[in-house]
């Protein structure tokens, strides 16, 4: 009795300031006990040490979210994402990886949230008692004081005793001053299509009618990518020499282009390269615009162009598809107009929007070594505002913005979304496609910039790993490899089809074929570009390499092969795609051996062995088998007959054998010889 009035009376110092024991009881509540806190109650009785410093981590916290929920500056948050090699944002999303390391990192632990509880579900008393426990006993909370009034009755529950575990705050949503500002933007547009089709007169012709002669004559310099001014709206323009730099881009994962105007010669038609760069655009999901060019020549045939892209899965707008078609004359300076209308349109469509108060986010188009200017960056702005004197990581570049200027070489001081800048201050030189980072001040980009170079040294470049049909097997093995991409390349538009069609019948419902791209022609630059880009190798047949397509198939680690006879060409793609299905692992017993006589040697235990069918194998699986069941399964380590080491011993001959890690060997054992064979499954077409 003793012990249980010191336990109330220690549980009555504890109210005074600490909120009640729930216990899953109905306990009265004192006026003067202070509103629920956080910290839970410790149990002195049971000597229980609750430690501290364990933290909940939501999914998508962002750097704010989580420097208040661990008390610390935003700052401390970021620095410690630096030493990881990550930049992230204030109100940027944290990987949930590099949050889990931060969080460590500043003395915390990690652990799962609690379940929810059952809803209005009163749980057992707990039964909390002094040393030794007592089952019977529980802890109660003790009555209120006789000059109290009673309180009114409070329903708790209890839950489990736990380590503290600092809570996540339910965060409101974003004030409408925090709220992100979307605004529409200007679309990002690229001219692809065939060699002298007229890409680089449509692009001239375009950018002289939206700028004043006086205007058009002060420009002296170019920049990759240019805006034009259309009724008000803005459309920018990336000038590239073709859908190989297109690709280049993709290939370094920059996805920085809205519509893709497909320039197509009235008098030509669909050509190759026309299809090339249909399959460039459709494998980067951008929307397609058709400008028919030349419609001036004497021989130009719209109808024959139209029928030639619907062959192509392009169905124009007037015959029932979906595809924007605009009929142009780059030379006579017609339908340009028209053309840049319906940019407008399918951009307004798309909804292209972008926060020009958010974070910044862009992708360097150009980048050269200038020898008066240093590095310069020819940068596309896809959201947020980039300024000059702002802090930079770009790849493993850095820097401070010294200067930046448009397309007109006039200097600005801020460039928003959908705006291409040239940018002076870098550290070295960049790569297409790299990512435009801010940073707190220069020396936080320094930091990511050396993290990245010191990744970079560590391991290959990150990019794709290339196929070759040598390890297609093994990489499916790993997981990396779901299908075989191929682009095909032949001497005749028949002899492409018709491999097109064999191929497609290879395809099962483990291992697919993928033709990303067929043509005719020799292996080009934009062909290796592709397969860089998707991953895929290219196949040709009765067609040579191109001198500079092969100098860029060793640099991208892309594998090209070339056949003149189709069977055989259709031999190697089946059997790389036979190596893609997983092997069937197969037995095969080589014989038996009955031990006579067990030998106890100081090398060794050697059991006495005579073969009675088969052969027994040195280097073999194994199996000791005793009374019918195995006992050990293990490998022949040393096998004699007499004095002499053998390969193999037959059937109707004595001999000794060692097995590894085995040593307890019976006079009537037998000893089964094995082996164990991967055999390629056979490729069965589904079709």
């Amino acid at each position: 009795m003793r012990k249980e009035k010191a336990a109330r009376e220690k549980v009555e110092s504890q109210k005074k300031t600490v909120e009640p024991v729930t216990t899953g009881h109905r306990v009265e509540k004192t006026p003067e006990v202070e509103p629920p806190k956080e910290t839970p109650v410790v149990n002195e009785e049971a000597e229980l040490i609750v430690p501290k410093g364990r933290i909940e981590l939501p999914t998508g916290i962002t750097v704010r979210e989580l420097a208040e929920l661990l008390d610390v500056p935003t700052a401390t948050i970021q620095k410690t994402l630096v030493k990881q090699g990550a930049l992230v944002a204030v109100n940027q999303v944290i990987p949930p990886g590099l949050a889990e390391k931060v969080v460590e990192s500043l003395g915390y632990i990690v652990v799962a949230p609690p379940p929810p509880p059952p809803p209005k579900v009163e749980e057992e008393p707990v039964p909390v008692t002094p040393p030794p426990p007592k089952p019977s006993e529980t802890l109660k909370a003790p009555p209120p004081p006789p000059s109290a009034p009673p309180a009114p009755e409070v329903e708790v529950t209890v839950p489990e005793v736990r380590a503290e575990v600092k809570p996540i705050v339910p965060r409101p949503k974003p004030r409408p001053e925090h709220k992100p500002s979307l605004e529409p933007r200007p679309p990002v547009v690229t001219i692809l299509g065939h060699v002298d089709h007229g890409k680089t007169t449509l692009l001239d012709a375009i950018r002289q009618t939206n700028v004043t002669d006086k205007e058009f004559g002060g420009i002296t310099q170019h920049i990759g990518a240019y805006q034009v001014d259309v009724k008000g709206k803005k459309i920018t323009f990336i000038d590239t020499p073709g859908h190989e730099a297109f690709t280049a881009m993709r290939a370094r994962g920059a996805q920085v282009t809205d519509i893709a105007v497909l320039v197509v010669a009235a008098d030509d038609g669909v050509m190759p390269q026309t299809i090339e760069a249909i399959n460039h655009a459709r494998a980067a999901g951008v929307q397609i615009i058709v400008a028919i060019n030349k419609i001036d020549k004497p021989d130009a045939n719209v109808e024959r162009t139209k029928q030639q892209l619907a062959e192509q899965g392009l169905v124009v707008e007037e015959w029932g598809g979906d595809t924007v078609c605009v009929e142009v004359s780059a030379k006579e300076k017609k339908g340009l107009d028209e053309l840049l209308e319906m940019i407008l349109l399918v951009a307004e469509l798309a909804e292209l929007k972008a926060d020009p108060r958010g974070e910044v986010e862009a992708t360097v188009i150009e980048a050269k070594l200038d020898k008066g200017k240093g590095p310069v960056a020819t940068v596309l702005v896809k959201s947020g505002t980039l300024e000059v004197g702002d802090a930079i990581v770009v790849g493993q570049a850095y820097g401070k913005i010294k200067a930046m200027m448009d397309d007109r070489g006039n200097r600005i001081s801020k460039a928003g979304p959908s705006t291409p800048v040239e940018i002076i201050g870098l550290s070295s030189v960049p790569q297409a496609g790299d990512r435009v980072e801010t940073a707190i001040d220069e020396r936080e980009a320094r930091q990511v910039a050396e993290a990245r170079a010191e990744q970079q040294r560590s391991v290959e470049q990150a990019q794709q790993v290339r196929v070759t049909l040598a390890d297609l097997y093994k990489q499916l093995r790993e997981g990396m490899v779901k299908e075989l991409n191929i682009i095909l390349k032949g001497d005749v538009q028949g002899s492409v089809e018709a491999i097109r069609e064999s191929l497609d019948k290879l395809s099962t419902q483990e291992v697919r074929v993928n033709i990303i791209h067929s043509g005719v022609g020799n292996v080009n630059e934009s062909d290796i570009l592709l397969a860089s880009a998707s991953n895929a190798v290219v196949v040709g047949f009765n067609v040579k390499v191109d001198a500079q397509a092969k100098r860029m198939a060793d640099s991208e680690g892309v594998e090209v092969r070339t056949y003149r006879v189709i069977y055989e060409l259709l031999e190697d793609i089946k059997g790389a795609m036979a190596g893609m299905l997983a092997p069937v692992i197969e037995e095969t017993t080589l014989g038996h051996a009955e031990v006579r006589q067990v030998f106890r040697l100081p090398r060794g235990v050697v059991a006495g062995c005579y073969v009675t069918d088969g052969k027994v194998q040195r280097g073999s699986d194994a199996r000791v088998q005793r009374g019918g069941q195995t006992i050990y399964t293990g490998k022949i380590s040393s096998l004699r007959h007499i004095k002499e080491d053998m390969r193999e011993i037959a059937a109707g001959y004595e001999c000794g054998i060692m097995m590894e890690g085995f040593q307890d060997f019976e006079v009537g054992d037998v000893i089964e010889s094995y082996v164990v064979q991967e055999v390629a499954r056979a490729l069965t077409p589904s079709r």
